[in-house]
């Protein structure tokens, strides 16, 4: 009987023949990729010094923010510091702007990240303290004109309502981090209530490439019970009646927005909104109670403007470093104390990105190699007996499917072949599956570093443009998603032929779903970090060479063979608990069956 043993020779050579061409076709968008880029670059500069010489002569514009308010009256406070740039309002006494200095966010004209990065601008974030007063009027600080004094890189902003005195103290502090100090003097005139409510409106502007990505790591992120536990909302509505928040962030992709109120916000709820389209992934709306004293508001905060770099978050120790979804439990282990290290540890030789995770493939797959020899060598073992598994397929064609079965684990036992042995390697890929997907579009460290011709390993690469929307592919195909895709359809060809046909009629051809899978892949690679698409084509390219040095150089068929014939003279091996429990519910199966079938004989 002809048995599929993969690929021979000649489909080896047109591997070979394929890898070529597919380097050579990278090595060409990667040229056209750089001339593109060039000319854009000279165009950019262009245009930019037309723009800067129409800034100099357009008189400047103030927009007119609230209709009670004269437009001459609202200023804007500077601080600045090496990694943030601030801008405070007299209107609401509120930051309004918020720059980091060392990044850069997307930009789709240039299709780079060559755009100031702000947090906070156009007046898209709002924040204040509302109030209750005792005729059951509401009043909020958003509404009120304050006026500025600075000092170095302390703003203090006073405000004056109905007589009391509300007082705003900024402090830019070192790296990324705002004091925020609240002082009410006559407040307690004012108001009945014994809290006020801290009311955040924010719209998160889109900062990187691949929208759908980004809108999926834009959410509600908390701390709790003294900054031990965390939790997080990514869906509508967040209701935290119970817990006092040490910290709330709303959290992008690589950056976040975190206010952290010295006695915790009490009552806390939250709402947030997916845009389809324009600038703004999301809209959110926090409302969170704080306490007063005397009735009066007298409290410290902190905002922290911050990118998700896990050294970083690790230093405030307030429990920041779950900002970065790297995965829950043994996942998030995984990525903290080993790819991250891994990486870090490469990446210090000097090497491109793409390079350093090209080297992390291959330790990943040194690590895992006795595994996968295991599996190659079942994958023979399997092959060899496939004759006499095809034989108890037709001896047992028209028997009860049972009986069939366990005729066929009965050759499998008396040739040593543990079925289940094969399962182990598809286990440890999945956590390393999961935590990669966790690992790439979150390393910032990888934002905004190119290889060959994507421009950024955190986003697709999209070299190839549609003039058409395909559904759930967009408007671009990826050449590291094509690369992939076709690496593992080769795999699966060279994996198929010891997959077992389905003899019941109306059961699923395994072969199919197993080509069908890889283009699954391409629909879900497409719209990915190209990092990770990047990091399974090399992966699937070794386990191809894997399976060819062990095929045609380790393993020995006839010695396998050989194996088989010397373990069937031997006495029955001991059944391994599994084996045995599977026989055992199969025999009980079987008796079931069978005393089923009887009572139908007696009801007739």
């Amino acid at each position: 009987m002809q048995q599929n043993n993969g690929l021979d020779k000649n489909q080896l050579i047109s591997f070979a023949l394929f890898s070529m061409i597919l380097i050579g076709a990278m090595f060409y968008f990667q040229n056209k990729q750089a001339t593109e880029q060039q000319l854009l670059d000279a165009e950019n500069k262009a245009k930019t010094t037309q723009t800067t010489i129409a800034k100099s002569t357009k008189p400047a514009v103030v927009t007119n923010l609230n209709d009670s308010v004269k437009t001459t009256s609202i200023q804007q406070v500077q601080l600045k510091n090496k990694e943030l740039s601030l801008g405070i309002s007299t209107l609401g006494g509120q930051i309004s702007t918020v720059q980091l200095n060392e990044y850069k966010a997307y930009n789709p004209q240039s299709d780079i990240n060559d755009r100031d990065l702000l947090i906070f601008d156009r007046n898209n974030s709002s924040y204040g303290f509302q109030f209750k007063d005792k005729t059951g009027k509401t009043f909020n600080t958003k509404d009120l004109i304050f006026t500025p004094t600075q000092s170095g890189n302390t703003v203090t902003m006073q405000a004056n309502a109905n007589g009391a005195v509300i007082q705003f103290i900024y402090t830019l502090l070192d790296k990324y981090t705002v004091d925020f100090n609240v002082k009410t003097q006559g407040l307690h005139q004012l108001v009945a209530d014994q809290k006020a409510d801290f009311v955040w409106d924010f719209n998160a502007r889109g900062l990187e490439k691949g929208r759908a990505q980004e809108q999926t790591h834009t959410e509600f992120n908390y701390s709790f019970n003294n900054y031990k536990s965390f939790d997080y909302d990514g869906r509508t509505e967040m209701d935290e009646p119970d817990e006092t928040l040490n910290w709330l962030a709303i959290k992008q992709q690589f950056f976040s927005a975190v206010i952290e109120p010295q006695h915790g916000f009490k009552n806390s709820k939250g709402s947030q909104e997916m845009v389809e389209e324009g600038e703004f992934m999301k809209k959110f709306n926090f409302n969170g109670q704080v306490d007063l004293a005397g009735n009066e508001l007298n409290q410290n905060f902190k905002w922290y403007f911050m990118p998700l770099d896990l050294p970083l978050l690790k230093s405030y120790d307030k429990n920041f470093d779950e900002l970065l979804p790297l995965g829950w439990s043994f996942i998030g282990s995984m990525n903290r104390w080993f790819f991250i290290p891994m990486y870090n540890l490469i990446s210090s030789w000097g090497l491109a990105a793409g390079w350093v995770i090209f080297l992390m493939t291959i330790i990943v797959k040194i690590i895992l190699s006795p595994v996968m020899f295991k599996q190659h060598k079942l994958s023979a073992m399997m092959r060899v007996i496939r004759p006499e598994i095809d034989e108890v397929n037709a001896k047992f064609k028209d028997a009860d499917p049972l009986k069939k079965q366990q005729e066929t684990m009965a050759v499998y036992r008396k040739a040593g072949v543990n079925q289940m042995a094969g399962c182990l390697p598809a286990l440890l890929q999945i956590p390393i599956f999961y935590a990669l997907f966790r690992f790439f579009p979150n390393m910032i460290d990888l934002r905004g570093k190119s290889f060959w011709f994507a421009k950024d390993l955190t986003a697709y690469d999209d070299v190839i443009k549609l003039p058409f929307h395909i559904p759930f592919l967009g408007e671009h195909l990826s050449i590291f998603a094509i690369a992939c895709t076709v690496v593992i359809l080769i795999y699966t060809v060279m994996t198929s032929g010891n997959i077992q046909q389905p003899q019941q009629e109306g059961m699923p051809n395994m072969k199919v779903l197993m080509y069908i899978f890889p283009i699954t892949f391409l629909f879900f690679l497409n719209t990915s970090a190209s990092g990770l698409s990047w990091y399974y084509f090399v992966s699937n390219a070794i386990n191809i060479l894997i399976i060819l040095v062990i095929k045609y150089w380790i393993l020995d068929e006839k010695k396998i063979h050989a194996q088989i014939q010397a373990n069937k003279q031997k006495e029955p091996k001991k059944e391994g608990k599994f084996q045995k429990r599977m026989r055992e519910m199969m025999e009980q199966a079987q008796e079931q069956q069978k005393a089923q079938q009887q009572q139908a004989k007696k009801k007739k």
